[in-house]
């Protein structure tokens, strides 16, 4: 992987969807604003676990989200570092700004286990990531991450694999891609 990180062999002969649904990605894909149970629920209707969830999780390690999807979070919330809300409030004012970008952690373009380090100093960026570590069943699993990255590396890893293998498509459902990125024509 160029930004660091794990690897893990991904299964050959997968079919694809050839078409995309807004309205079930909304459905099935947990929301920025859930809470830890929310959480929970969503990822075991999808066959997951709570260490599948925080795993997961932790692919925000990579990237940035929009004002709108942590605005709430750090302007209202108790359980953020003050000096981490200050700071996110200069790039995400309280109205307008919806698309300006914040990073998920501060190493947003390599894959660590910063995103762990900043649950536990109350600095995770939407209510999502901070629910892992609020006093719930998942913060021995985000210190677990923090302390140890082999683990995190190689759980993150068998829960993509396992992710990879929810609701397959089978039979003349989807195609077998000849370019990932494309739809064969």
């Amino acid at each position: 992987m160029q930004l660091g990180g794990p690897s893990w062999q991904v299964q050959l002969g997968r079919r694809d969807s050839t078409t995309a649904s807004r309205a079930q990605a909304d459905t099935d894909l947990p929301s920025p604003f859930m809470d830890l149970p929310a959480l929970i629920n969503n990822f075991k209707n999808h066959g997951l676990n709570e260490r599948d969830l925080v795993a997961l999780s932790g692919a925000h390690t990579i990237g940035f989200a929009q004002c709108f999807t942590f605005r709430n979070r750090i302007y209202n919330a108790k359980n953020i570092d003050p000096a981490f809300a200050v700071e996110r409030r200069a790039t995400c004012p309280l109205t307008g700004g919806n698309t300006n970008l914040a990073p998920l952690d501060p190493t947003p373009a390599h894959f660590d286990t910063a995103y762990f380090n900043n649950l536990v100093k109350q600095m995770g960026l939407l209510i999502s990531d901070q629910a892992l570590f609020s006093g719930g069943s998942t913060d021995d699993l985000v210190n677990t991450y923090k302390l140890y990255p082999q683990v995190f590396w190689y759980d993150f890893a068998q829960s993509m694999i396992k992710m990879g293998n929810i609701k397959p498509l089978t039979g003349d459902q989807g195609q077998i891609r000849a370019n990932c990125r494309l739809v064969n024509y």
